[in-house]
């Protein structure tokens, strides 16, 4: 790989990590446009139903795009959605050469762009730093090669793994900085999902509070015999849309009763909510990545069923101790530790006085 190359698709990844909780359900994407080693247009993509990052920079670079190179960290699109092909437009404008980080894992797409490039005669590179494009779009990515919502379930502790005393005292375990990073993986996510156990005990907003505004995540409630209060927060507020989900066996009368604009009763067809049907019928309304705030008893749900991707845990420098105190994983547990669920931990950070951990689910 060339220097200059490699700076130039350093800028269009950083472009598009700028876009991060903005674009779902579409991929971040940046794009660099560079003629005679003069950068003439850079674009991102900001919001889904609006332009591409290719159509941003190419219309900065305007005449001076015709026989340039483009960096774009995702493959054109070909096709029509709620804009037109990228692809067509790369052509159109008269990019002789591009450099394309990686491939769009959506079928619709899935080197069509590439090709229809190729057949125009442009001088089509791929694979020019892949593996950090790829990183980008971990959401993006999971949807569309198993068609279910990318889970994320997070959780704060003590150092002794305890995430509240023996009278379920939990506030604040953690540091406000660790609460303000807690807000941002919020906006990160298209939903955030508890159980109404939560929400009878805490009455929380589950919105996105930073100091700049952020998205607010659509928020689902388990709540099998539907048992929340009426006067939650969650139902009234109007701060986001709200779905409560729930066994067969509410009846018509205990739905209509909250139904409203911004709330939602979703009946499953089983008297228990199984965690996969779950997430088939959330993937079903658009909802690509869920944030999972539950308490034990909902994460063991999420991890008997190997429902998760990634566990993003906040450790705070405390020891709470106790034999009946929570812990972050609740449920039966397993007999034997080769049952034991295998994660890789990816990333340490410390926030304030707290330690984040980021770890993904390992595969097979």
């Amino acid at each position: 790989m060339m220097e200059q190359e490699v700076r130039y698709m350093k800028l269009a990844i950083d472009m598009a990590k700028q876009m991060v909780g903005q674009t779902s359900p579409n991929p971040k994407v940046g794009a660099v446009v560079v003629r005679d080693g003069e950068i003439v247009g850079i674009g991102a993509h900001m919001k889904a139903g609006e332009d591409h990052a290719e159509v941003h920079a190419l219309n900065m670079a305007g005449d001076k795009a015709n026989g340039a190179t483009m960096f774009v960290t995702l493959e054109p699109c070909s096709h029509f959605g709620k804009t037109p092909p990228c692809a067509n437009l790369v052509i159109d404008r008269g990019i002789s050469r591009i450099y394309v980080a990686t491939l769009d894992p959506n079928p619709v797409v899935a080197g069509r762009g590439v090709e229809r490039l190729k057949q125009a005669g442009i001088d089509v590179h791929i694979g020019l730093l892949e593996e950090e494009a790829t990183e980008l779009n971990p959401f993006f990515n999971h949807f569309m090669k198993t068609s279910l919502p990318y889970v994320t379930l997070k959780a704060a502790s003590s150092l002794d793994g305890k995430t509240a005393t023996t009278t379920g005292e939990s506030k604040w375990i953690t540091g406000e900085e660790a609460r303000r990073d807690v807000h941002h993986s919020r906006q990160e996510h298209d939903a955030i999902l508890v159980g109404v156990q939560t929400i009878i005990e805490d009455d929380p907003q589950l919105t996105t509070r930073l100091p700049f505004g952020g998205k607010n995540p659509t928020r689902i409630i388990l709540d099998t015999h539907l048992r929340i209060p009426r006067s939650a927060k969650v139902l009234n507020d109007r701060e986001a849309q709200t779905l409560i989900i729930t066994g067969s066996q509410v009846a018509m009368d205990q739905i209509e009763e909250i139904q409203s604009e911004y709330v939602q009763v979703i009946k499953l067809e089983a008297e228990s909510i199984q965690i996969r049907s779950l997430l088939e019928r959330m993937a079903t309304i658009g909802i690509t990545s869920i944030y999972v705030e539950g308490g034990a008893t909902v994460h063991a749900s999420f991890v008997k069923e190997r429902c998760f991707q990634q566990l993003i845990t906040y450790l705070a420098p405390k020891i709470i101790g106790g034999f009946t105190s929570p812990s972050i994983i609740g449920g039966a547990g397993i007999k034997y530790m080769d049952e034991a669920v295998d994660l890789q931990t990816i990333s340490f950070e410390q926030i304030g006085d707290d330690l984040k951990i980021v770890s993904v689910l390992k595969e097979g």
